[in-house]
């Protein structure tokens, strides 16, 4: 009972306590709260679980205050801060569950998998002799099973195409890191490509170290952070640091209880002059957002893309005493001219906060930049070239691309969302892996001479007709072009990795085809 009573306390305390909190009241509302407690515990009608009462009570309490401050039960905590903090305990492999069967998308490079011979496209069938196939598995029950301290060992028996009999491997579970990088390639002369998928603590290192294997040092960067919703705060100011000399303000905090917090540069930047490119869209936020609204004030380098998302709330990580832990909102964060980037919300009606950002997508915002107005009152002006730039919510870019639609058709979307171009990949790969092995020696090779065939291109069709999508002339049409290229892509990151996946993607990406024109213009 005492702990209940200490969680709520925490969490009032954390709430409404600042240096000129009225304490009387903060104790009269946990006395208030605690009679309540007291009189369920010890009056009410039925027994009542304590532990779940008070847990719906901190949710509805956060969910009250803002969009994005969070409870995170004892049982979700590691699976919740995992993502950030670079690495786990586990056997390596990412995985996809696939007609019901646990399917290695990819064996990670000297990971412990790997070094056991496990590839891409076995299927794990049963776990220290627990059957896992057939069976309706979930991801965190699989997540349970191939997870565990590091020096354990674990048992998979696994089937492979071509292969008759299963196979059994013993993996002894190691450290895997958690890549925050996608790809960091040479797309141009001298112009580096560079995605982040998001802000981890090992962001940086991912970044310095995919610099340095490049065989020219670059004069320009493409920083791609499409889809990147945030992460680490201070990677975030680490990353902007980067881009700068010494004594910039970079962004900084504020709220009601929060003082303003300053984040000034440094002068350990590794990229402080060359060209710079940041590729931002709507559902690019928080982090993503301070790199790039810090790029823009200071007229550092040029942001390319559609509006980014709006997520300017900090969040302070909260552990209770029961080992819970909540994302509380504690201040705001704010660009080098002042502007805000969280977009406006309701307290009262925190539910309408994202169907407001359909609204705004459905809108036409998009696909078309005149859809998009703000008021004078947001106007604000860059610190360099006294450029206007807008506050309200997320960050304009300077160069806007629609969406482009041109290719879509509702076949292509059914195609994606069923997960068929991936599904006939990894089958296709089970057959003739080794003669891709053979035929292309590296992923230049590849690049340069694999096209998609009309009778591989068919293959496909005809194989999303076995899956009980019905071929579509007019989409096919449409689309041939996309699913082609997204066919190669899935090949390559079946063959190589994700890098490759992206450096086909890339080829047709109007957003970075856009960032390389100007990145190379003299």
């Amino acid at each position: 009972m005492k702990k209940f009573f200490l969680t709520i306390f925490s969490l009032l305390c954390i709430v409404q306590l600042s240096a000129q909190a009225n304490f009387k009241e903060l104790q009269e509302e946990y006395a208030k709260l605690g009679r309540v407690l007291y009189s369920i515990s010890n009056q009410y009608v039925d027994t009542v679980n304590l532990h779940k009462l008070v847990e719906k009570m901190v949710i509805n309490t956060l969910h009250q205050l803002d969009p994005h401050s969070t409870y995170i039960s004892v049982e979700d905590v590691d699976a919740s801060n995992e993502p950030l903090q670079g690495s786990f305990d586990g056997i390596g492999v990412e995985f996809n569950i696939l007609n019901d069967t646990l399917t290695v998308v990819n064996a990670m490079s000297g990971g412990p998998s790997e070094l056991v011979g496990i590839r891409a496209g076995d299927r794990i069938i049963s776990v220290d002799e627990e059957n896992i196939a057939g069976i309706g598995i979930k991801n965190d029950r699989v997540f349970k099973l191939l997870r565990g301290p590091k020096g354990t060992k674990v048992t998979l028996d696994i089937q492979r195409a071509g292969v008759k009999e299963l196979l059994t491997f013993v993996v002894t579970r190691d450290k895997i890191p958690i890549y925050s990088v996608d790809a960091i390639y040479e797309i141009r002369p001298g112009i580096v490509f560079v995605r982040l998928n998001k802000f981890a603590v090992t962001s940086l290192n991912e970044i310095r170290s995919g610099l340095a294997k490049l065989k020219n040092k670059p004069t320009a960067m493409i920083l791609d952070l499409r889809s990147n919703s945030g992460g680490v705060f201070p990677v975030a100011v680490e990353l902007a640091d980067q881009f700068f000399d010494a004594g910039k303000l970079l962004t900084y905090t504020e709220g009601a209880n929060w003082r303003q917090s300053p984040e000034i540069s440094t002068n350990s930047g590794f990229f402080k002059e060359g060209k710079l490119a940041v590729l931002i869209d709507e559902y690019s936020a928080s982090a993503s957002e301070i790199v790039s609204g810090a790029v823009q004030d200071w007229d550092r380098g040029v942001i390319i893309g559609r509006r980014s998302f709006g997520k300017g709330l900090v969040q302070q990580l909260i552990t209770l005493p029961d080992g819970s832990q909540m994302r509380l909102t504690v201040s705001r964060y704010h660009t080098p001219t002042g502007r805000a980037i969280q977009r406006p919300y309701d307290s009262e009606h925190i539910d309408g906060y994202y169907a407001d950002l359909y609204k705004r997508l459905s809108g036409g915002e998009r696909y078309h930049k005149d859809s998009i107005r703000f008021p004078d009152s947001l106007k604000y002006y860059t610190l360099i070239e006294n450029r206007e730039v807008y506050g309200g919510g997320g960050i304009m870019p300077d160069v806007f691309i629609p969406l482009d639609t041109s290719y879509y058709s509702n076949y292509y979307g059914k195609l994606l969302r069923l997960g068929m171009i991936y599904q006939f990949s990894l089958q296709y790969m089970d057959k003739y892996r080794n003669n891709f092995k053979k035929t292309y020696k590296d992923f230049n090779s590849f690049d340069n001479k694999f096209e998609v065939s009309d009778a591989l291109f068919n293959e496909l069709i005809s194989y999303a007709e076995t899956k009980d999508i019905a071929k579509d002339e007019e989409g096919i049409q449409t689309s041939q072009k996309q699913i082609r290229r997204r066919l190669k892509a899935e090949f390559a990151r079946l063959l190589w990795g994700v890098s490759e996946y992206f450096q086909v993607i890339n080829k047709e990406d109007e957003t970075v085809a856009k960032a390389i024109e100007l990145m190379s213009y003299e």
